[in-house]
């Protein structure tokens, strides 16, 4: 058997298996997706909101925050990462008009969202202490859906449900759709108490597991990778709300969207460099969580790859091997070089193909976003067969950035 075959195997093998996994998943938890616990108690809770040049931005998070529902918010702490545009400004004359607003600037640029962060937290001195981005908007009921996990005083951290909210691009409709998947597939992780990430636009963790931690890894591109992984290696349980909206501003072209997608990846790359010596051990980060998380990335990086060389190799043979030649005068190629005998391999990429329309078409219609209006389905065609395509190009830039040592916001 040749080694591609055997990859590619694997690769079904692998992918089969989770999209089994999360299957069954939601099957046995399909009811409990959209529960969360009520508190039993008032938290006191702070909101940080590290800001770098977000003035057209910094004003609407705010004004958002400012509308949620739960009375044991005590302090929104806006720091200014030293901007060069007007964001201190807006921000000071939020925190004159609000006494619920702090407006706090770093002594020097931190070069990176969690350098900010960590500087904020200096002045929480609330139980609980969340996080969102400078273009976030939660939703006014968003953290009382949260914060009723931490009844459990196991649990270290709790992330919310991210939304696009920039949907008129057809980049952003792309996207919207892969954050919706992205949701239901880390509920189904929480169900197996997997969650690999506290998402940025919105996440509330315990100070005291905070500190713990020693805060955001500064060094890190994702630091909302890295310090959930923290967490898991220290015991602390990890949940999701799905409930909790947040809505997030995402790149609405390329360049953007790829500058982006590389520091996500390279970041991946860097926690899971970080956290290598933990294979196997430590819980459920070194039995599931890193494993996962790295076998996806390498199945990203290959797996694609090698089902479009097949095809590829499989068309190039049978032009080769065509019982006609140019030397007598007859067609090189006929529709009969082109008859297809299926193989166990192809069987193996329609079972993926199925399980994955079928997988996503559930994560779509309980996302309950009205995916499929207009031109929803031909959206979802094109992030599948075609947005997707992009991802093993930016794998590839990312391991080369990561192993030049790349580290740039």
């Amino acid at each position: 058997m040749e080694t591609l075959t055997i990859i590619y195997l694997f690769y079904t093998f692998i992918t089969l298996y989770f999209l089994f996994l999360f299957s069954l998943t939601f099957v046995q938890n399909r009811k409990q997706i959209d529960s969360y616990p009520k508190p039993k108690k008032t938290y006191s809770l702070s909101i940080v909101i590290p800001c770098f040049n977000a003035e057209k931005d910094i004003g609407n998070t705010i004004t958002n925050l400012l509308k949620s529902d739960y009375k044991g918010l005590k302090k929104i702490i806006v720091v200014d990462d030293c901007s060069t545009d007007n964001s201190y400004k807006i921000m000071k004359e939020y925190a004159k008009k609000y006494p619920l607003v702090m407006a706090v600037q770093t002594p020097k640029n931190t070069g990176n969202a969690a350098g900010a962060k960590n500087y904020g937290a200096r002045f929480a001195k609330t139980e609980l202490i969340g996080f969102t981005d400078d273009d976030s908007i939660p939703q006014p009921d968003a953290i009382s859906k949260m914060v009723g996990f931490f009844n459990d005083p196991k649990v270290g951290a709790v992330t919310s449900r991210v939304l696009v909210y920039n949907r008129e691009k057809f980049i952003s409709k792309l996207q919207s759709i892969e954050y919706k998947l992205i949701a239901f597939t880390r509920k189904m992780l929480g169900f197996l108490d997997a969650i690999y990430v506290t998402n940025g636009p919105l996440s509330i963790y315990t100070k005291k597991a905070f500190d713990d931690v020693g805060g955001f890894d500064e060094s890190n591109l994702t630091e909302d990778i890295e310090i959930t992984w923290h967490f898991v290696k220290k015991g602390y349980k990890v949940h999701m709300s799905i409930p909790a909206k947040v809505y997030t501003l995402v790149p609405d072209n390329f360049k953007a969207w790829y500058k982006q997608r590389i520091r996500w990846n390279v970041g991946g790359l860097q926690t899971t460099s970080k956290y290598k010596k933990t294979l196997l051990k430590c819980g459920m980060l070194g039995k599931f969580i890193l494993p996962f998380f790295t076998i996806s990335w390498v199945l990203g990086l290959f797996g694609l790859s090698i089902l479009i060389y097949r095809f590829s190799n499989s068309m190039a043979m049978r032009y080769l091997s065509t019982k006609y030649s140019i030397e007598a005068q007859t067609a090189v190629l006929t529709l009969n070089d082109f008859n297809f005998s299926p193989s166990i391999l192809f069987f193996f990429g329609i079972a993926i193909l199925i399980m994955s329309i079928t997988y996503n078409a559930i994560a779509l219609i309980y996302s309950k976003e009205k995916d499929f209006k207009r031109n929803g389905l031909f959206n979802i065609f094109a992030y599948m067969f075609f947005y997707l395509l992009a991802y093993p190009l930016i794998l590839i830039t990312s391991l080369y950035k990561f192993l030049r040592g790349y580290n740039t916001w």
